[in-house]
Parts: structure tokens; sequence; C-alpha cells
């Protein structure tokens, strides 16, 4: 359940930064001033919840492997 909510927060995020890039060069074509605070702003914002997204993936995935049995190599 965990993982398909991740993956909308990702896909989300894809999205709405395509739409920000959309809506920001609709923008800079009709005033010809570009936001550049407000761009860079916004990607570090969304840049940051996509690590925050991939750390607790990270730490979801090494708290299953420690809880894993540990089985030998030679299958005996």
């Amino acid at each position: 359940m965990k993982a398909r909510f991740s993956k909308k927060v990702v896909a989300g995020i894809v999205f709405l930064n395509a739409a920000f890039t959309i809506a920001v060069l609709v923008i800079f074509a009709k005033t010809g001033a570009e936001p550049s605070v407000l761009i860079g702003a916004w990607f570090a914002f969304t840049t940051g919840e996509l690590w925050a997204c991939a750390s607790i993936k990270k730490a979801e995935v090494s708290k299953d492997r420690q809880e894993e049995p540990e089985e030998d190599g030679d299958g005996e």
C-alpha cells in the first residue's frame, strides 16, 4: 500500500513539474520576464520531496532486509 502512495506522489510531482514548466514558458513568451527565483524555489522544493520519498523507500527496503532470515548460499 505504501509503494502505491509513493508512486502516486512521484507521478504527481512529475506532472506538476511539466505543468509548471509549460506555465513558465507561456508567461515568458507573453511578458518576456523570467521568474528565476520562483523557478529555483519550485524545483528545489520538488527535488526535496523526491529525495524524501527516496529516503523513506530506502529505509523501508533496509528494514525489510534486516527482518528476513539469513539463508545459506549452498542450498543445504
